[in-house]
């Protein structure tokens, strides 16, 4: 919690005006990502050191257009401006503008200066302006508007200081206003303003016009403003247009009395014939899906030698503590649960750090919006839009982030669909299943230059991909809603990134997976160490006495002999009994007892299975240099049934694909949760999902045996 005394400053803006890199500027490190209270959008927060000494609190708001709200991000901000009696109401409000393209800025700063929020207007990208010989009087424009303007580059830091210097002095709401209440409103707005507190004409007007983002008013205050509404029939929206045209028209008489030279935009000629190869309907596709190979191959070949590492280290501080702590439930809960969890998680630290570092680099240059207006055709054939590109992208690193992705999307049915097709995107926690079991059931034989063990793990990866856009396209059908969808965006100019702001971000989504996701990993490792290790009675306590017994005529060595008991306290524990209630419902997919308690187990992470199948299996205490003995002795596994080995190319596509389909994890569905704010659709998507692996398995199975 701040000081009660901590000047706050709240940083809105137009998306690619420059705010996230002027955040940067004034926070560096010293910044925070959590959400809003109550709701699942992120809030940006850092600490910013100001002339005097003191401490600011810097607020990056998401980026907006206008105030009035067309997705979750902006009508969050139009709570936050709106509402002049909470705590948390900014005590300045900074509008960042692109000072090349300032009558696209210009229509929100007119509204938030009308609001009567202590507003600055600091003049972004002033380089380019130089660049491109617009000259402005601002003196001028101070004065027409009633604020203080203060030019900046937030890439450089040009500004910056005589900002903060601004900043911290004394700020007097606005005094003019520029949007003048129609003659129709101002009864409603008059009356309400006396009934409901409100401190000026402006606020209460937006009052009426937007009452869907009124949550922070009582329930009693909502109930008057809907009778005052009801009473003048002021409808949502009712003046919004003829406001717009108003407010435009100010702007433009602005413009021409403070523009003291035009610009001249010949240098973005660069950027334009640019587009005309990366925007092209042939070779912008090939160049994009080009970028998205070279991104996977990064990611799986860069990220292996680090994650290798991780998952070494934990293993030696988990068979450190084992081996160095008292014998005991605690000991057994830290080297077993504990500590292999919190490795589950830091593992995929160097693939998400890896996914958003290239992320950022294309956003930073431009390229990003480039990729969304190329896809966007393709993607509402299949009832998405351009932005679900991004989220589709970073499914394959990791569905968590990849959900939270999704909130760039405006329209609400296709933010649905596309968290609902997301996880069909196979994440790098199955690689490891895909692994063992390819390798088990697919020859290891080359066709060129190709191998076909690596043509079948390309073949899963497609799988997903095509199983995502056709999921999409029957819930576009399914899922009914009258609200259109467009597309408006403006394309930035290519610029070079800038590499402190890659570096934020990939702190600031690392943080988020670690911490967000992390909570939840944890848990349930816990949940299922329990389950695993815990049986009926003294089943378990009894187990190396049953071995024995079963043994007796078995020369065993001493590994020997602790993996079958490892394997038969598996077997005999909570988690072995759910498995073996479980196999009548698995066994026509080809599936016993022990890969159900792998399909369990697994469901906390994917990656879980390896470990769980190489227990059940009797190799309990294998290294990571037997994978070959582990790949050999699954291979060796007999079927009772049959006389012949469990993994046949009919299982074992049956499972792969299986897991193609199948939900990814707990956490996942918990990040559902979260994004849609309730267990509705986290439970269509489970259920939807679970029919889909299981049917497909089915068909598999059944063809290839």
């Amino acid at each position: 919690m701040s000081s009660p005394s901590r000047l706050k400053i709240a940083l809105v803006g137009n998306p690619n005006s420059g705010k996230s890199s002027l955040f940067n500027f004034l926070t560096g490190l010293n910044q925070k990502t959590g959400n809003f209270p109550g709701i699942t959008v992120e809030r940006h927060t850092g600490l910013s050191k100001m002339p005097d000494g003191s401490l600011a609190e810097i607020i990056d708001l998401p980026g907006i257009y206008s105030i009035y709200p067309r997705t979750l991000d902006e009508r969050i901000v139009s709570e936050i401006l709106l509402d002049h009696h909470s705590k948390s109401t900014p005590d300045v409000v900074v509008v960042i503008a692109d000072a090349t393209n300032l009558k696209r800025s210009f229509l929100l700063l007119t509204q938030i200066i009308d609001i009567g929020l202590p507003t600055v207007l600091a003049l972004n990208m002033m380089d380019l302006v130089a660049k491109s010989g617009l000259s402005y009087d601002l003196h001028a424009l101070e004065r027409k508007l009633g604020v203080t303007v203060i030019p900046i580059n937030a890439r450089n830091g040009t500004g910056i200081d005589e900002l903060k210097k601004v900043l911290q002095q004394p700020l007097r709401t606005p005094s003019k206003n520029i949007f003048n209440i129609y003659e129709d409103a101002k009864k409603p707005v008059h009356e309400l303003r006396e009934r409901v507190g409100v401190d000026n004409d402006y606020e209460a007007y937006q009052f009426l016009e937007q009452p869907q983002s009124l949550n922070f008013l009582s329930t009693e205050k909502q109930k008057v403003v809907e009778e005052i509404r009801e009473r003048y029939q002021f409808f949502p929206g009712k003046f919004q247009g003829a406001e717009t045209i108003q407010r435009y028209t100010f702007i433009q008489d602005l413009l021409n009395e403070v523009t003291m030279k035009a610009a001249d935009f010949s240098w973005k000629s660069y950027s334009r014939k640019l587009d005309t190869i990366l925007t092209h309907k042939l070779w912008g596709y090939a160049i994009f899906f080009l970028i998205l190979f070279l991104i996977f191959q990064s990611i799986f070949a860069w990220a292996s030698y680090p994650m290798d590492f991780i998952d070494t280290g934990f293993a030696r501080i988990s068979q450190f503590v084992g081996n160095t702590l008292p014998d005991g439930p605690i000991t057994r809960l830290l080297a077993e649960g504990l500590i292999p969890g919190i490795g589950g998680i830091v593992i995929f630290v160097p693939q998400i750090a890896i996914l958003f570092a290239f992320i950022s680099i294309l956003e930073e240059s431009g390229y990003m919006a480039r990729v969304v207006f190329l896809m966007d055709k393709i993607m509402r054939k299949f009832g998405l839009n351009g932005k679900s590109v991004v989220p589709l992208m970073s499914g394959v690193a990791c569905a968590i982030p990849a959900i939270m992705a999704t909130r760039t999307i405006d329209n609400w049915k296709e933010r649905i669909i596309t968290i609902l097709v997301t996880p069909l995107m196979s994440c790098s926690a199955r690689l490891p299943v895909f692994t063992i079991l390819i390798a088990l059931i697919v020859p290891d034989q080359a066709w060129g230059i190709f191998n076909l063990q690596g043509i079948a793990l390309m073949g899963l990866y497609m799988l997903g991909f095509v199983a995502a856009l056709v999921s999409a396209w029957v819930m576009k059908w399914l899922i009914r809603v009258k609200e259109r969808s467009y597309m408006i965006m403006e394309m930035p100019t290519y610029r070079w990134p800038k590499w402190s702001n890659v570096g934020y971000t990939i702190v600031d989504k690392t943080k988020a997976f670690v911490f967000e996701a992390g909570k939840v990993i944890i848990a349930i490792s816990i949940v299922l160490w329990v389950l695993a290790s815990y049986g009926p009675g003294d089943v378990i306590s009894k187990a190396q006495e049953s071995v024995l017994a079963e043994s007796t005529n078995m020369r065993l060595t001493k590994e020997a002999l602790d993996d079958r008991v490892a394997a038969y306290k598996l077997e005999h524990s909570y988690a072995g009994i759910i498995g073996k209630a479980i196999e009548p419902v698995i066994e026509p997919l080809g599936y016993d007892w022990k890969i159900g308690i792998a399909l369990i187990t697994s469901f906390a992470a994917r990656e879980v299975f390896v470990g769980t199948m190489a227990t059940i299996y009797s190799i309990g205490s294998a290294t990571d240099e037997d994978v070959a003995t582990i790949k050999e002795r699954m291979k060796a596994e007999v079927n009772p049934e049959t006389g012949g080995p469990r993994f046949t190319p009919a299982s074992g596509f049956s499972l792969l694909v299986f897991y193609t389909f199948a939900m990814q994890c707990m956490s996942t569905l918990a990040v559902v949760y979260r994004e849609t704010k309730g267990w509705k659709w986290p439970i269509i998507q489970l259920t939807y999902m679970t029919l889909l692996a299981y049917g497909s398995a089915l068909l598999v199975f059944q063809a290839l045996s």
